[in-house]
């Protein structure tokens, strides 16, 4: 597998004779190197697949789902998150960008995303405990640990309105999702 610094401005490749996988690393806004892998067909359409939560772009399925695009001749494009895998950065609450991103630019035909949460009241209070939005709001974030009492991530308001799609939440921590 080669290299590649991703180039906005020119994004095709040189031999179409054969399928390619190339190592992608792409500078995001933070100045953090995130990784990817592009599977390249050679086909105009280019899949998107994010993986779940805490998860990575090697771990099952998502280099099952990418060969299956690939024998259908479709590239796709798997990556990891920042703080997640290969990639630089701290891991965030966010982790639905890439929709958020398709809906509103359009520019992404196709995305495939692994254990997206789409009722997220339960699930964040779960995780974060019923005070969470009060503690967010008192400290500015939650650091998150596991069972063990180690470290794992932390979550801000702003890694929270992210992850909920610029929601608002009432006092009871139900999100309102704003429309796009």
């Amino acid at each position: 597998m080669s290299e590649t610094r991703w180039n906005r401005s020119s994004n095709e490749r040189s031999d179409n004779s054969e399928i390619q996988h190339r190592r992608v690393v792409i500078e995001n806004s933070h100045g953090e190197k995130l990784v990817g892998v592009l599977h390249d067909t050679g086909s105009t359409e280019t899949v998107v697949i994010c993986h779940g939560f805490r998860s990575s772009k090697d771990r099952i399925p998502m280099p099952t789902i990418a060969n299956f695009f690939e024998k259908a001749m479709i590239s796709s494009f798997r990556f990891d998150f920042a703080g997640n895998g290969e990639s630089q950065g701290s891991f965030e609450y966010g982790g639905s960008v890439v929709l958020l991103y398709a809906a509103k630019y359009k520019d992404v035909q196709t995305v495939v995303n692994i254990s997206g949460r789409f009722f997220l009241e339960r699930g964040i209070e779960m995780r974060l405990g019923k005070d969470y939005l009060k503690r967010i709001k008192e400290n500015g974030f939650i650091d998150v640990r596991n069972r063990k009492g180690k470290f794992e991530y932390r979550v801000t308001e702003e890694s929270l309105m992210d992850r909920s799609g610029g929601a608002t939440f009432n006092n009871k921590g139900a999100a309102a999702p704003n429309s796009f």
